[in-house]
């Protein structure tokens, strides 16, 4: 028998990749320190970026300092874990994660509905963790209208490969602005008029609640909900009647009920006040 030739490494922006049946190539995970400079640099958009314990001196401090100039987030590890999600095997001490797409400002969403000459209809997501849940999301506000969705910068997915896949192309038409404060974030909607709704299990129910005119769906964690002080910050609650012995639904579908109630009423045929 012939022996069996060696497959070559996969090359990626001059990374050394490993074979695909190996592992499914993240092309939005970048490795090395020259690589991470240069993507700094290039203003493109970070998800997080990820450094070994006790390996931050030189070039790495540096990014370090860039990213926190910048806003990104900067998480400490221990080398083996970089090691066990390295692509490359070379990863110096630090990868980085860059969003599958460019995010926008909370201002341009607003922008969107007036362009549109509709009331401004947001989403905001208050620390929704699952890739698949906002993927999903997001390919629902696309189909229901949605101007545009707010995730916060700490302790929630942002826009990563999982979640454009799981969107079904619409992370390409649904604008998401990423945050630092979402108290703050819902006191600027106020002042632009829009109504801040929030889903909570002990709120009116839907079905009569007003959710017409310019409004800004609040949806919570898997399993935790809406945190407290951002609940506290919105101007009423509503909630899906359950009348199984499950008592809450996945984020993704809860939002697609909400969303489409909104629809129902901006449509004209909803509550009347």
């Amino acid at each position: 028998m012939e022996k069996e030739e060696r497959r070559k490494p996969i090359s990626y922006r001059g990374q050394r990749l490993r074979p695909r049946e190996d592992r499914p190539i993240n092309e939005n995970q970048v490795e090395g320190r020259n690589a991470v400079l240069e993507v700094l640099k290039s203003g493109r958009d970070v998800e997080k970026i990820i450094v070994a314990k006790g390996h931050t001196e030189g070039t790495i401090h540096r990014i370090i300092a860039q990213a926190r100039d910048r806003g990104i987030v900067v998480q400490q590890t221990e080398r083996s874990r970089l090691d066990e999600i390295s692509q490359t095997k070379n990863h110096q001490g630090i990868i980085c994660f860059v969003a599958a797409h460019d995010y926008v400002d909370v201002e341009d969403i607003l922008q969107r509905a007036k362009d549109q000459g509709e009331d401004p209809f947001l989403l905001v997501l208050d620390g929704l963790t699952d890739p698949h849940n906002l993927g999903a999301i997001l390919r629902t506000a696309d189909a229901a209208g949605v101007h545009g969705v707010v995730i916060p910068k700490r302790n929630a997915v942002g826009l990563t490969a999982t979640v454009a896949k799981t969107s079904a192309g619409a992370i390409e038409y649904v604008p998401v602005a990423k945050v630092a404060n979402l108290v703050s974030l819902l006191e600027k909607l106020k002042k632009a008029g829009l109504w801040i709704v929030c889903a909570d299990m002990d709120g009116q129910e839907i079905y009569e609640a007003d959710l017409k005119g310019p409004l800004a769906l609040v949806i919570g964690a898997e399993g935790e909900g809406v945190s407290r002080l951002v609940k506290e910050n919105c101007d009423y609650t509503v909630s899906i009647p359950m009348q199984g012995k499950i008592s809450s639904l996945n984020a993704s579908v809860a939002a697609a009920v909400l969303m489409y109630e909104a629809v129902r009423q901006r449509r004209g045929k909803g509550h009347e006040a």
